[in-house]
This record gives C-alpha cells, structure tokens and sequence, in this order.
C-alpha cells in the first residue's frame, strides 16, 4: 500500500525540483524528505528519481506516479468532505488567504457575517500575494484562498488547484489631471490604451517584481510601444493613489484598489480586465465550513460590484 504522505512529497518534489526546496515548503529536513522518497522507491519496486547536480528530475515512472497521486490527493479530500458532510451545525476552523485589496472590501465584509451567523467557525486570514497561494494550498497551509489574474497576465496555479469565479473588475489609469486639480476624484469616460502611451514619457508606480500587478502594468506600457519609467515600487494602491495625488507618477490600479482614492486623481478605466476567483486544493470545495466560507465571500463581492 502507498504512503499518501510520500506521494505528497513526490508531487512536490514534481513541482519544486529540489528535495531543498520540497523541505523548505512543507517543513520537513532534506534527510527526512530524502528518506521517504528512497522509502517510496522501494515500496514501489522502481526507479522514481534521477538526480544531475543539485536539481532531481523524475523518471518516466515517476511521473505517472505522480499523475496518480494527484487523483489520490484529490479522492481523499473528497472523502473527508463527504464524512462530515451529514454533521448538523458548522464548525471548525478555516485558513483563508487574501491578497491586499481584497481583505477590506471583501474579506472584512464576510468575515463580519460568518461571525453573525456561524459563531462556532473559526476562520483566520493571512494576506499572501496569488503567485504564493498555489503552494500554500497544496502544502495545505491554507484551505481556500482568494487569487487573481488580469487579461494579459493569466495565472499559473497548476495542478491540484480548483477555482471558482466571484468578481470581475475594471483596471484604471490613475493619473493627475492635466489642467489645475479638482478637489474630487474623477472618473473619465474614455476607455482606450492610447491614454497609457499618453504618458510614455511619465514617471510610473508599480508593484514590487514578481507580483501579477507589476506584470501587469509592465505588459501594458510594452503593448503601446514604450518601456515605463519606474520611480517606485509599490504595493499597496492606497499609498499608491496618494503617490499619484501628489504627483510622483502613474499607476493601473483595479478597481478593488481604488476605494476612497484621495481628491485630484484620474481614474482612466481601461480595455483590461482583473478576474477574481476562490482557489482550493481540488476536491475540498465540497466541505461545509469551506462552503459557508465561500458563500459569504461571493455575498459580499456582489455587494461590493453593485455598490
């Protein structure tokens, strides 16, 4: 019989390419990660890993191994959600993870619900950027999660992860105005990139590299022809919009992001779009608490959409 645990180490082993970095994730050491995968060899009878230099790559029978244990992972989470399926009553506890602009507008919102209606969840946020949600998932330091992707940054969340959409946003184009400040903020009609070539000679706040939204940004000045000139790297988009108030560049900011933008700032909505969705390890969706979780974050990203 297969150990569920070393088939767990395997498929990030699969992922990450060195038995380091499988250590570093799931807070084993190298020996031990390296002692269950030699266990796993010789419970299957076959060779699974071929080792050049540093790095480990699976061999052909390690892959299918691995193809299998995602199946299995995903059977077991189903498994556990069906046995608790049938309890009367809600609850247990709940990591959820969120990236910066959504804990405000619709983390804080749901959670105030959940602790109206299942006073016996206990549901903990941690802010993580979406690049780090995959990971966390799987090495099941989170439960669900929310993440996001932009129309010219897809998001790479591979294997063992399922989504669910519950919000679509606007991208904005936050600038001065080019005449004397108004003392609100204004929402411009215009709708078109030409307005980010515009300001192909302005100095640009973006998000810190690595980060879908510096990708983003950077992606968009290429397609209009121009490398951005970046002043500073940002992400939080309050201190972004105050930057832009007070003239020290540009941004793109979604639409999470500019909730109570400060006066004398432009917001250019652009052609791009941001979807948000709820991440979990595949098959454990179907949870209750998971469930309820889900629910209350889909009510209030409606109430946020229709504000």
């Amino acid at each position: 019989m297969l150990d569920v645990r070393k088939l767990t180490l395997l498929r990030e082993l699969a992922r990450r390419g060195t038995i380091a970095a499988v250590a570093e994730a799931l807070a084993y050491t190298p020996s031990a990660v390296s002692q269950q995968l030699s266990a796993l060899e010789r419970e299957v009878g076959r060779d699974l890993l071929t080792r050049t230099g540093r790095r480990v790559r699976l061999t052909p029978v390690g892959e299918v191994l691995v193809e299998h244990a995602e199946v299995i992972l995903a059977d077991l989470e189903r498994a556990e959600a069906a046995l608790v399926a049938g309890e009367t009553g809600l609850s247990g506890s709940v990591r959820l993870g969120a990236f910066p602009t959504a804990l405000r507008t619709v983390v804080v919102p749901a959670l105030r619900e959940l602790g109206r209606t299942h006073q016996d969840m206990d549901v903990t946020v941690t802010e993580v950027d979406p690049a780090g949600v995959p990971d966390l998932l799987r090495g099941r330091q989170l439960d669900l999660a929310l993440v996001h992707e932009y129309d010219n940054v897809p998001s790479q969340l591979g294997p063992g992860i399922e989504v669910e959409p519950v919000l679509d946003e606007f991208v904005y184009l936050a600038a001065r105005p080019m005449s004397e400040p108004s003392a609100e903020v204004s929402l411009s009609a215009e709708s078109d990139l030409a307005v980010v070539r515009s300001h192909a000679e302005s100095r640009w706040i973006v998000g810190n590299l690595g980060t879908l939204c510096h990708a983003m940004t950077v992606r968009t000045c290429h397609s209009q022809g121009f490398e951005p000139r970046i002043a500073h790297h940002i992400d939080d988009f309050a201190t972004v919009l105050r930057l832009v108030a007070e003239g020290a560049g540009v941004a793109l900011v979604p639409q999470l992001g500019v909730v109570d933008a400060p006066a004398g700032v432009v917001l250019t909505s652009l052609p791009i779009g941001r979807r948000t969705r709820i991440a979990y390890r595949q098959g454990s969706r179907s949870r209750p608490v998971h469930a309820a979780v889900s629910a209350a974050l889909h009510r209030a990203a409606r109430a946020f959409a229709g504000a």
